[in-house]
């Protein structure tokens, strides 16, 4: 059996490098225009890589240790491009549109050579494709990374805890109450009645749209969390809809103070804290009208 020719490529890699560098450039700026400047700064230490790789790696498979510092390139810059709002596409340019300038110098090489310019230009796409695929995997590895983020703080922004009076809290919710959305809610809950020692909370669910036995269990979770740390919860914003939604469930809500409106929650919250609220005597109707 004979033994495959060896490749060519990291010789005309390392002859041609200053050439392929001016013509990649040109290439970028064709094909890039206004942004081609980012990947222009890239481009050099992308060719050095490459050179250094092909040199001492295999051509065939980029896992190993030869072409860990291409990979390690390729994957900053990858998640720089994420970070700053580029697409995949723009991002992959980077490794795609070096496939022109170096062709045409392994044309200028092997010339009159068909077999060996044939095998050659197999081989480096193939190596080209590996790198390309590997800029896209890190990409959108990336851009799920920063869509996640987005989501736990969007959850977070969507909870929020506020002190009505000296313990006194309401969490107002609005939007679907879900599995992950209730852990946020439990947490921020829990947080707040350990921070400010409060000892009524007021879950406000006028803006949930609808209350299934999902929803209705998620509820009971969050009073029972707030009752271990010392805290009665009230929900309020039971609609007649509602409430006929958790009665055709089944939902056993018996153990739980429930309100119509956030202001008859934050009322009886203040009466079980030994407050109350008294309009002054000598104030007559009209002038509280007028205020």
């Amino acid at each position: 059996m004979s033994t495959p020719p060896v490749s060519r490529l990291p010789e005309i890699l390392a002859a041609s490098e200053n050439d392929l560098l001016a013509e990649w450039s040109a290439a970028l700026d064709r094909q890039m225009a206004s942004r081609a400047g980012t990947l222009r700064a890239v481009a050099a230490d992308f060719l050095s890589a490459l050179r250094n790789g092909a040199q001492k790696g295999e051509l065939s498979d980029i896992s190993g240790q030869a072409w860990a510092p291409m990979r390690s390139l390729l994957e900053q810059f990858s998640r720089d491009r994420a970070i700053q709002g580029f697409s995949a596409s723009q991002t992959a340019t980077l490794v795609f549109s070096f496939k022109e300038p170096l062709f045409a110098r392994l044309r200028i090489a092997l010339a009159g050579d068909a077999d060996a310019l044939a095998r050659e230009t197999w081989t480096a796409n193939l190596l080209l494709d590996q790198l390309g695929l590997h800029t896209v995997e890190t990409f959108q590895q990336t851009r799920e990374e920063i869509i996640t983020r987005q989501q736990e703080e969007l959850l977070e922004l969507s909870t929020p805890v506020v002190q009505l009076w000296d313990g006194v809290l309401a969490l107002p919710l609005i939007g679907t109450l879900d599995s992950a959305r209730t852990g946020v809610v439990m947490q921020s809950m829990l947080e707040a009645i350990v921070n400010t020692g409060a000892e009524m909370a007021i879950i406000d669910i006028t803006g949930v749209p609808t209350v299934d036995t999902l929803v209705a269990q998620h509820l009971l979770k969050t009073v029972a969390a707030a009752r271990l740390m010392g805290a009665d919860c009230i929900i309020s914003g039971i609609r007649p809809q509602i409430a006929q939604t958790i009665i055709h469930l089944g939902v056993d809500l018996t153990n739980v103070i429930t309100k119509a409106t956030l202001a008859d929650a934050f009322k009886l919250a203040l009466q079980r804290t030994g407050m109350r609220i008294v309009r002054p005597e000598n104030v007559r109707p009209e002038a509280r009208k007028e205020a």
